[in-house]
């Protein structure tokens, strides 16, 4: 079973190896071409055309032929020229799904929210273990900090491996696999950059609009703009989200002081990110940590309703 965990994480690291990357735009000096427009530092390999007029004047003045590239509306799986494994199965797929199913439903953040959807009910086996490790962890708990404190003072090697062989007691009582709920976590990292490359990649969609927000700016930018709201909006959405579905992932009661910060810690770095990132990906994550916290909100009802019958 570790072994093919192992094989599974290979599998990954060799993919984001081959990766053909977004790589960005940048002017005679070396600098990143921004759209002032958007904030958005604009991407060199794009998929397909861009239709921004400032957009076009930036991509024609740094040297980009956007006449080679398909429309967008044109765009197909097989388009362009082969740039490696990852962008042959991950980025080209999921861009042409997003276009499909975003002419297909009027809009392209929707098109991404679907997506988003989909790709959580396919793996919801995964997710639900992980959610089940959560809720496994949680009744653990005291025995863990029990053990933990026993060998608190002792650092001889003999007292480490009782204290790891205790350890492994627990976990084989509440069935607890610790390789097995950080699966989605690792899967999580992979996702996250495709539907990155697929958004900074397709002009379509971060053209788009949606309730104010125009995919393509970033909060920072779009803070400062006419449709403030909206940005400040999903600022407030990733937060909440983010800390919530952290907070609920939490083990334990009397666990280290520290350990107890990292949802808030955390929160912070990501809400620092999203700033600078675009839109797209804020909605992207919000429906993504909504999907999680829902999740463990039915796998916790679950499990109280089993435990009573």
């Amino acid at each position: 079973m570790k072994k093919s965990k192992l094989k599974i994480i290979i599998v990954l690291i060799l993919l984001l190896l081959t990766t053909g990357c977004t790589q960005t735009l940048v002017d005679d000096d070396k600098q990143a071409v921004r759209n002032e427009q958007t904030g958005q530092n604009l991407t060199e390999n794009i998929l397909c055309q861009p239709t921004n007029k400032e957009n076009i004047k930036l991509y024609e003045e740094n040297g980009v032929n956007i006449d080679k590239l398909p429309t967008c509306d044109e765009f197909k799986i097989t388009s362009g020229k082969y740039e490696g494994l990852w962008t042959s199965i991950f980025i080209k797929p999921l861009a042409f799904v997003l276009l499909w199913l975003g002419r297909l439903v009027g809009n392209y953040a929707v098109s991404l929210i679907i997506i988003s959807i989909i790709i959580r009910l396919i793996s919801f086996p995964i997710t639900k273990k992980t959610a089940l490790q959560s809720e496994l962890m949680k009744k653990a708990q005291p025995e863990i900090e029990k053990i933990t404190k026993k060998y608190k003072d002792k650092q001889d090697q003999e007292s480490m491996m009782r204290q790891s062989q205790e350890m492994m007691m627990v976990y084989k009582k509440y069935n607890i696999s610790p390789m097995s709920g950080c699966i989605f976590a690792m899967l999580q990292l992979p996702l996250f950059i495709a539907f990155f490359e697929a958004v900074q990649r397709t002009p379509a969609l971060f053209e788009d609009r949606f309730l104010g927000l125009q995919l393509g700016t970033t909060p920072m930018v779009g803070i400062t703009s006419t449709t403030f709201i909206a940005y400040l909006v999903l600022m407030l959405l990733i937060a909440a989200t983010t800390f919530y579905s952290f907070k609920m992932n939490m083990t334990g009661n009397n666990m280290d002081p520290s350990m107890k910060m990292m949802p808030i810690m955390m929160s912070v770095i990501i809400i620092i990110t999203a700033l600078f990132m675009p839109s797209a990906l804020g909605i992207y994550w919000v429906t993504s940590n909504l999907l999680t916290i829902i999740q463990n909100i039915v796998v916790k009802r679950s499990k109280e309703v089993h435990g009573k019958a």
